[in-house]
């Protein structure tokens, strides 16, 4: 059966690599491609590397051009997907690639974002405990941030476990500038990016905190705390997170790790590395798979786990395309791949 999806914000990184993934596949047809400031132009003008979409006029983020499609992708800016979103049947598969319906606070949306929260949609991390029941069959999924991905599959385990209680979680965070999107600023420029590494959001300000918490209390944690900084390195896809928290009680690294082992045998996009070898951004670029790996500091007494991720596929596109695979009852890794690029 063929599927006809449309991609809003097709000329971002995010709705280029949902088409990418989406291209070479016999069972998707590519339907109507929009944006906003680039309607008009052709997509072979933003997103060189889809040959063959080249030639497609993007359309402008309308209702009307994106009725009629079995599955709509919102590649588009915080606060954007929820008015366009309203006008779309409930018959459709709507996938958010935004933020604007992953908080199931209200309060917490204000506070971080500063504006009316549009609601909450069945959250596309299948890895939660239950999240794919959740997902197969509805017609609303919003996509995770590409930080509470990250961080929140590095910790899973030892909290699921009862490893660590969750308070006190410590994450620093390396990622590259795509995360931020195509717009222009200052501080995303080769020339400020190239030779350096810069520390942002830094004081529990970023938009990711709450929802790490959100997603660390469905794993068990009853009062979750986490310090989160982001660091902006210059590789332009990429997240490696160093998690780490206070055991919850006496263990030993050979129990932590076969907590991980189990909690991870399964999952198709998940992988804990063998004993001595740790996460890189290079071996999961352009793949859906997370790569773990996770220690003991004894003097410390704290669990380190660090975790990869490229976060315009799991962390993005690739988790939206995943989700999508569960929500039309198709298999869940299906257009998706565990290998990456390197070098």
């Amino acid at each position: 059966m063929m599927t006809r999806i449309a991609v809003a914000g097709c000329t971002g990184y995010a709705g280029g690599e949902i088409l990418r993934l989406l291209l070479g596949r016999d069972d998707i047809e590519v339907g109507a491609l929009t944006a906003k400031s680039s309607a008009g132009s052709r997509l072979g003008e933003h997103q060189q590397h889809l040959t063959p979409l080249h030639d497609r006029v993007v359309l402008d983020t309308t209702a009307e051009n994106l009725a009629g499609h079995d599955v709509v992708f919102l590649a588009l800016p915080h606060g954007a997907s929820a008015e366009v979103a309203a006008q779309l049947g409930d018959d459709v598969l709507v996938i958010d690639a935004g933020a604007d319906f992953r908080l199931e606070s209200a309060e917490e949306w204000q506070r971080f974002y500063g504006t009316e929260h549009a609601g909450t949609w069945p959250y596309g991390l299948p890895e939660l405990p239950g999240q794919r029941d959740v997902l197969a069959g509805t017609k609303r999924i919003a996509v995770p941030g590409c930080f509470p991905t990250t961080v929140t599959l590095a910790l899973a385990p030892a909290l699921q476990a009862g490893l660590v209680d969750g308070d006190d979680v410590v994450v620093v965070a390396p990622t590259g500038p795509s995360g931020a999107g195509k717009s222009l600023k200052a501080h995303l420029l080769g020339s400020e990016l190239m030779g350096s590494a810069s520390a942002y959001g830094v004081g529990g300000v970023h938009r990711h905190v709450p929802e790490m918490l959100q997603n660390f209390r469905k794993l068990g944690a009853s009062a979750p705390t986490v310090s989160f900084t982001p660091v902006l390195v210059p590789m332009s896809r990429g997240i490696l997170a160093t998690v780490t928290a206070p055991l919850a009680g006496p263990t030993t690294a050979e129990a932590v790790r076969a907590a991980y082992a189990a909690a991870w045998a399964d999952e198709p996009f998940v992988h804990l590395l063998p004993e001595g070898l740790w996460p890189q951004t290079q071996s999961v670029v352009g793949s859906n798979h997370v790569h773990v790996q996770v220690a003991v500091d004894a003097a410390a007494n704290r669990l380190v786990a660090v975790a990869a991720l490229d976060n315009l596929t799991k962390g993005t596109a690739g988790g939206a395309v995943q989700s999508m695979n569960l929500a039309l009852g198709l298999s869940e890794t299906l257009g998706l791949t565990t290998l990456g690029v390197a070098p």
